[in-house]
C-alpha cells in the first residue's frame, strides 16, 4: 500500500508491466464478456495510474493490485469487487478522487474502493506498543467491523490486500516484518476464519508464523520433506481402499488427501508436547476429504468409514446438523486406519464443500441473486457482526471492546443446548455464567448454580460441545458477585458477560464501589509490595484517573480490570527501604541467551542476576560482567542503585520468544493446618508452576509464614497463581518478596 510506493522521476524509464491475461482468463470462465471488459478497463487504468511507482521489492506497483485482484477472482466474486481490487490503491496514492472513478466505473466500485481506502488508513497497535492505550486499537476494529457490516466485499479485499503484502513481506525492515505478522495473526488471520475463508486462512497463518517463528517454521518445514514420500504412499492406500468401499455400498464420492498447513500441525504439536508425546507421535498429517452428492450420501459415507475403521472416541464433530457461526458444514471423524494410525476424515457435499473453500465469499453471488433461503441464511450467519457492534456501545473501556473482539469474535466456538433443546452457540471456553447472560441479562443475575447434562458443575466449568446445560436461578434478583470479575478465578469469559456484570456494579451506590475498589487494590498492591498512600499519583497516572475516588468505584464496579495489574504497574519504580524478608536460595537459573535482547549491540551472553530475580513485566537493565558476559537486574536492584561503575550499565530489554522460567520468591502468611503445603502445590502445579524451594516458620498464635520460590514465565503467571492462593482455606496474604536490597547475595 501506500508505504510500499517508491515514486520515481519523470526520467526513471517506467518498468516494465506485468500481464493481466491470467486475471481475464479466471474472470471469463464465471462472468459474462461485458463484465470481464470493464475488469480489463479497471486493470488498464490502475496500471496508467501507477506506471512510474515502484514497490520495496523492485517490482511495477501494478503487481499488487493485481495479485489482490487475483485472489478476489479466486473467490469468484463478482466483476465490481475485482475491479475495485484493482483500483483499491489510485485514491491514495495516485491522488485519483473518488467522484472519477465513479464516473468512470459507477458507484458501487467507487464505494468498494472508498472503504478499502478508509480501512488503509487505521493505525495498529503492535503487541508491546504503547502498552495501556487501547483506544486506537479500539477504533481501528470497530472500524473494520462497521465497514464489514456495510459491505463485507470491503474486507475480502482487505485480506486480499494483505496476504499479497505478506506474500512479499521480505522487502520491509525486520522491525514492520514482525508488526506486520503480528498483526495478521492476531486480526487478519482469524477474520478470515471467522468469515469461512479456508484459502485465505491458512496462508495468512502459514506466512505469519514464518516471521513470528522463523526457526520452528523451519524446523516443522523440514521434518515434512523428510517424511513425504511415506505420506504420499500412506494416503494414497487409504484413498484407494475407501473410495473402492464407497463405491461397493452405491456411494458416488470424490476421495481425496489433505495436508495440514504448517501452522495447524505446529499447534498440534503444542497439544502433544502438554500430553508429553513427541512430533513423531503425530500421525495425522494428513487428512481424507469425501466429496459426495447428497446430505444423506454424508452419513451413509460416515457409516462406511466407521465400518471399515474403528473410530475414536470423542473425535467426532456433526457440523452438518449445527454448523458453525462461519457458515462452515461437514462431518468430521478421526479414526484408527492401516498401521494403527489416527486419520482425521471430513465427509461433505459440494455445495458445503465450496462454503469451507469461499465462506461468505461464496455467499455473496446469492446475494447478487434476490431474496432466496441461501441469503436468508447469509443475513442470518452474520448476525453474530450485529451483536458485536451492539456490545461494542455498551463497552466502558476502549480495552474492553479489544478484549471482547479477541475473545467473542476471534476464538473457536462449541454448541451446546438450553432444556428445551435450542442450540446456543458459544465462544470455546465459555462457563455456565456466560451461557446465562447470553440467554438474558437477568438470568445470568439471578445465577446461583448449573447443571450440564442433568449433573452440578462449578460456575467456572468449561461447556462442552453437545452439553445440555440448565442455570438455576433465585427467585429475587440478588445480583452477580465480583469474584465473577475476577478473570483468574475463570468464572467468566466472554466479553458480552463481562460488561453486563460490570453495568450492575456501576449501578450501586458509590460509596459501596469506592469500599470494594479500595479492598481489591490494597489487596493487589500487597502482593507487588506497594502502597496507594505512596504510589497512588503514579498509578492514577498509569491508568489516566485525575481523582482517586474516582479510580476507586471504576475498580469497584469492574470498570477497571486487574487482569493484568501487575504487568500495567510494572513502570513504577519500587523505593520501600524495608529489608525484604529473606527468599528461598533455589537452583542457579539457566543461562538465557534468546529471552533477553541487549540494545545496541549483536548477540551477547545474558543471565538474569540472582540477586534480584527479575521476571518478564519488570523494568531491567544490564551489568557488563568482567567474564559472565551480561547480567539483567531489576532497575531497583540495590546492587544497581549503588553501583559505581555506572558506564557498565547497558539498556535491555525483554525478548519476544519469552519461553524462559524465572524464579520468584513469595511469602504467604496463614493460619496452620493439615495439608496446607499440599494444597498450595496442587495450585502450583495446576498453573504449571515449579515450587523450587520451601520454607516455613511458625508463631506463637498458631499463625505460619510459608516463604516459596516458584518458576514463573512472567509477571502476569505470578499475578494469576497469587490471586488463586488467596483463595485457599486459611490464608491470611500473599505477597511478592523483593529481594533487590540483599547485600550479601553477591556481586553483580
Amino acid at each position: 500500500m501506500t508505504v510500499e510506493a517508491i515514486r520515481t522521476t519523470p526520467s526513471d524509464k517506467p518498468p516494465a508491466q506485468p500481464s493481466a491475461q491470467p486475471l481475464f482468463d479466471l474472470c471469463a470462465g464465471y462472468l459474462p464478456p461485458e463484465s470481464v471488459s470493464m475488469i480489463r478497463q479497471a486493470f488498464e487504468f490502475a496500471a496508467e495510474a501507477h506506471k512510474t511507482q515502484k514497490r520495496l521489492t523492485g517490482d511495477p506497483y501494478i503487481v499488487h493490485p493485481l495479485d489482490a485482484a487475483l485472489t478476489v477472482a479466486d473467490l469468484q466474486m463478482d466483476p465490481s469487487t475485482i475491479a475495485a481490487a484493482l483500483l483499491h490503491d489510485v485514491q491514495e496514492d495516485c491522488g485519483v478522487p473518488n467522484e472519477e472513478l465513479a464516473k468512470r466505473f459507477g458507484p458501487e466500485v467507487a464505494k468498494l474502493v472508498d472503504g478499502a481506502t478508509k480501512l488503509e488508513r487505521i493505525p495498529w497497535l503492535a503487541p508491546g506498543e504503547r502498552p495501556g492505550d487501547q483506544a486506537i486499537q479500539a477504533e481501528s476494529l470497530r472500524k473494520m467491523f462497521m465497514a464489514m457490516a456495510e459491505d463485507i466485499r470491503v474486507v475480502i479485499i482487505k485480506l486480499a490486500d494483505r496476504l499479497h503484502n505478506m506474500r512479499t513481506l521480505d522487502a520491509k525492515p525486520p522491525e514492520k516484518r514482525l508488526r506486520t505478522a503480528h498483526e495478521t495473526m492476531e486480526i487478519y488471520a482469524p477474520l478470515a476464519n471467522r468469515l469461512g475463508i479456508w484459502q485465505l486462512k491458512w496462508e495468512l497463518e502459514d506466512l505469519s508464523f514464518r516471521y513470528l517463528d522463523p526457526d520452528r517454521y523451519k524446523q516443522i518445514a523440514k521434518l515434512l520433506q523428510t517424511k513425504r514420500g511415506s505420506r504420499e504412499r500412506y494416503i494414497s492406500q487409504v484413498e484407494r481402499i475407501l473410495n473402492e468401499e464407497l463405491a461397493r455400498n452405491g456411494i458416488e464420492a470424490d476421495v481425496k488427501g489433505r495436508a495440514k498447513h504448517i501452522y495447524s500441525i505446529a499447534q498440534k504439536a503444542d497439544r502433544y508436547a502438554a500430553e508429553h508425546k513427541g512430533f513423531d507421535e503425530i500421525y495425522d498429517l494428513l487428512a481424507l476429504r469425501v466429496i459426495v452428492n447428497t446430505v444423506g450420501d454424508c452419513y451413509n459415507a460416515l457409516g462406511v468409514v466407521h465400518g471399515l475403521w474403528h473410530p475414536i472416541p470423542g473425535q467426532f464433530d456433526d457440523y452438518i446438523a449445527s454448523p458453525k457461526e462461519s457458515l462452515y458444514q461437514s462431518l468430521h471423524t478421526t479414526v484408527m486406519a492401516l498401521g494403527a494410525r489416527p486419520l482425521e476424515v471430513q465427509i461433505r457435499t459440494q455445495e458445503m464443500h465450496q462454503l469451507a473453500e469461499y465462506g461468505v465469499a461464496a455467499h455473496w453471488r446469492y446475494k447478487e441473486g434476490g431474496p432466496t433461503n441461501k441469503n436468508q441464511q447469509y443475513t442470518d450467519r452474520m448476525s453474530w457482526l450485529r451483536q458485536l457492534l451492539e456490545w461494542q456501545r455498551d463497552m466502558s473501556q476502549a480495552e474492553e471492546f479489544v478484549e471482547s473482539v479477541k475473545a467473542d469474535l476471534f476464538r473457536d466456538q462449541v454448541f451446546v443446548y438450553t432444556p428445551k433443546g435450542e442450540i446456543k452457540e458459544m465462544p470455546a471456553g465459555a462457563t455456565p455464567i456466560d451461557f446465562a447472560y447470553r440467554v438474558h441479562t437477568q438470568l445470568g443475575h439471578r445465577t446461583i448454580g448449573a447443571k450440564a447434562n442433568g449433573r452440578l458443575v462449578p460456575l467456572n466449568y468449561q461447556l462442552q460441545n453437545g452439553d445440555v446445560v440448565e442455570i438455576l436461578a433465585s427467585k429475587a434478583s440478588r445480583g452477580p458477585t465480583r469474584d465473577w470479575l475476577n478473570s483468574n478465578l475463570g468464572y467468566v469469559k466472554t466479553g458480552h458477560t463481562r460488561e453486563k456484570i460490570r453495568q450492575w456494579f456501576k449501578k450501586q451506590e458509590r460509596a459501596e464501589n469506592i469500599e470494594r475498589g479500595r479492598e481489591i487494590i490494597d489487596k493487589e498492591l500487597r502482593r507487588l509490595n506497594l502502597s496507594l498512600s505512596e504510589h497512588g499519583d503514579e498509578i492514577l497516572a498509569i491508568f489516566k484517573y485525575e481523582s482517586l475516588d474516582d479510580f476507586l468505584a471504576a475498580v469497584g464496579y469492574g470498570g477497571v480490570s486487574t487482569a493484568h495489574f501487575a504487568t500495567r504497574l510494572s513502570p513504577i519504580i519500587h523505593k520501600d527501604e524495608e529489608p525484604a524478608l529473606p527468599a528461598i536460595e533455589g537452583p542457579a537459573p539457566p543461562v538465557q541467551t534468546h529471552s533477553v535482547q541487549v540494545l545496541g549491540t549483536g548477540d551477547l551472553l545474558t543471565q538474569i542476576a540472582r540477586c534480584c530475580n527479575p521476571v518478564p513485566g519488570d523494568k531491567i537493565i544490564g551489568y557488563v560482567t568482567r567474564s559472565r558476559g551480561v547480567s539483567v537486574h531489576r532497575r531497583d536492584c540495590f546492587n544497581i542503585l549503588h553501583e559505581d561503575e555506572t558506564e557498565r550499565l547497558v539498556d535491555v530489554e525483554w525478548g519476544r520468544q519469552g519461553a524462559a522460567m524465572y524464579p520468584v520468591a513469595v511469602h504467604i502468611e496463614a493460619w496452620d493446618r493439615v495439608g496446607l503445603l499440599r494444597d498450595l502445590s496442587t495450585l502450583a502445579s495446576d498453573e504449571k508452576v515449579n515450587m523450587m524451594g520451601v520454607r516455613t516458620e511458625h508463631d506463637d498464635d498458631r499463625t505460619t509464614h510459608v516463604y516459596i520460590t516458584l518458576e514463573t514465565t512472567g509477571v502476569e503467571q505470578l499475578s494469576r497463581l497469587m490471586a488463586k492462593m488467596e483463595s485457599v482455606r486459611g490464608i491470611i496474604s500473599v505477597s511478592r518478596q523483593l529481594d533487590g536490597h540483599r547485600r550479601a547475595s553477591g556481586s553483580l
